[in-house]
């Protein structure tokens, strides 16, 4: 792996991660074009996670200290009610990623068919959400557990895991920025979850990555990650998702006519 090669890994990384478009898709439909994908082992893909999940603590820093402080005041306080509600959104992907990983892992198989299908679903989902009307809701608990769902269903190739979380919560009632604060916040223990499993695994002692190739492509990530983060918070409070909608119909379509 070169620089430049480093770099668009963490440009990709940094712009998929908070824009509904679906990385997973997108990394299926590159394979069938391009061949099989080698980013040189699991330590570049662990650094660019690591990237992005700090990407959205910088955006939301305030938003993560008064979390903190309300939860090391024990006391049952409105950051106390958020931080459950966070965990409560974790548990269907947990329980997922436990139980239902290999079968998950066959779907990433160069199945654009399947891919393609998911991109539409990705786009009605978005279009959906794109029409319904803005409200000043709070996430409740029931809440967080519906959209713990669609970010579990999001781990299926195709689905744009915040896409679907926002469309979600936006078509459940909730306040638009609301919304894309809750899917964000929402992936970061979940990053550094699986960023720890992947190092306890062993597998990024393989790596042969240098160090100057992870730092660049670190910084490509974490810079992108923030443009992307801002951007996509703006997107959603002024009702622009039809824009990834037409996007995600498009590539769907395409996957699923011309890359059989």
């Amino acid at each position: 792996m070169n620089w430049l090669e480093a770099i668009v890994l963490g440009i990709v990384q940094g712009l998929t991660e908070f824009l509904p478009v679906s990385s997973s898709g997108h990394l299926e439909l590159a394979k069938s074009i391009f061949g099989d994908i080698n980013n040189d082992g699991m330590l570049m893909t662990v650094v660019l996670h690591f990237a992005t999940a700090l990407s959205t603590l910088v955006i939301f820093r305030k938003e993560v200290l008064e979390i903190i402080k309300g939860v090391f005041l024990f006391s049952w306080n409105q950051e106390t009610f958020f931080s459950i509600k966070i965990i409560l959104s974790m548990i269907p992907a947990v329980f997922v990623g436990l139980y239902f990983d290999e079968a998950i892992e066959l779907l990433f198989n160069g199945n654009l068919v399947f891919v393609g299908l998911m991109l539409l679903l990705t786009g009605i989902l978005l279009f959906l959400a794109d029409r319904a009307k803005n409200t000043n809701r709070e996430v409740s608990f029931k809440h967080a557990i519906i959209i713990g769902i669609a970010q579990a269903i999001a781990i299926l190739p195709g689905i744009s895991r915040s896409g679907a979380t926002i469309a979600t919560s936006v078509l459940l009632g909730i306040d638009r920025a609301k919304a894309a604060k809750f899917s964000f916040l929402m992936v970061v223990p979940l990053i550094f979850g699986k960023m720890i499993k992947d190092i306890l695994s062993g597998d990024v002692a393989d790596s042969t990555v240098p160090f100057a190739e992870l730092t660049v492509g670190f910084f490509a990530a974490f810079f992108t990650g923030i443009l992307a983060c801002k951007l996509m918070i703006s997107l959603v409070k002024k009702s622009k998702l039809i824009y990834f909608s037409i996007y995600c119909f498009l590539v769907g379509l395409s996957a699923i006519l011309f890359l059989n």
